[in-house]
């Protein structure tokens, strides 16, 4: 049951494990290159993610909600689409730093067609990128290029914010279930970077120790329900359950 439950929990990696499983009899060689190349760019991630995390957490603890609503909100207009191209356009690094960056957007109020834009436009508008395009393919194919995967980023975000919806994304709306009684509250401590946002909010229920968060008090009532429900939502890593 409990083998079962974890599988469950951990499908994608699961999933992987057994795929190179597989590979290791098929093809013990591919096997091995396989794992060296994944390898790769588990260690980038090691290096890159921590200060990923601690950009969100600065996001989260000293950007307001309101700026992020009036630059990048439903109603930011044309203003909020070209605030997106210029966030995208000038972000370093691998586009997977980008997803938890966005995530905590949108938690904060950016729409789904920004985020969109900000996605696309790190992975394929990135302002060095360009200079190089243009240096070794021509000024005039960069130019050309670029207007074309502009038009065809604004189409593709209004598609995803017309079929994709807010409480579709996975965990986003979690702690709207703090209005249930018999919730209780819990950190998973492998997600953990230590931040101190949630103790910051929630002392009573939160504290950091030996570089994790930990729960004090893990029941949730009238007293605590707003500053549990602002630290499960503000949350870089999603390490607070319920």
């Amino acid at each position: 049951m409990i083998l079962t439950e974890k599988i469950k929990k951990n499908k994608m990696l699961f999933s992987v494990s057994l795929v190179y499983i597989i590979l290791l009899i098929v093809n013990r060689q591919k096997a091995v290159e396989s794992f060296n190349n994944s390898m790769y760019y588990v260690i980038e991630m090691f290096q890159i993610m921590p200060v990923v995390f601690i950009l969100t957490s600065l996001i989260e603890a000293w950007v307001p909600k309101k700026v992020i609503i009036d630059n990048l909100g439903e109603k930011s207009g044309y203003k909020g689409k070209l605030f997106s191209f210029i966030v995208g356009s000038l972000s370093a690094g691998p586009i997977y730093a980008a997803f938890p960056i966005c995530k905590t957007l949108i938690r904060k109020g950016a729409s789904i067609s920004n985020v969109v834009i900000i996605l696309s436009a790190w992975a394929v508008v990135k302002v060095p990128m360009l200079v190089n395009e243009a240096k070794f393919l021509g000024v005039e194919f960069m130019i050309l290029r670029w207007i074309l995967t502009i038009i065809s980023i604004l189409i593709m975000a209004y598609m995803v914010s017309v079929f994709v919806k807010r409480d579709s994304i996975p965990k986003l709306e979690q702690y709207e279930n703090l209005e249930e009684e018999d919730m209780r509250v819990n950190i998973n401590r492998d997600y953990c970077i230590g931040c101190g946002i949630c103790e910051k909010l929630s002392p009573d229920n939160f504290m950091i120790e030996n570089g994790k968060a930990v729960v004090i008090d893990g029941e949730i009532n009238d007293r605590n329900r707003e500053s549990v429900k602002n630290a499960v939502e503000k949350c870089p890593v999603n390490a607070i359950t319920l």
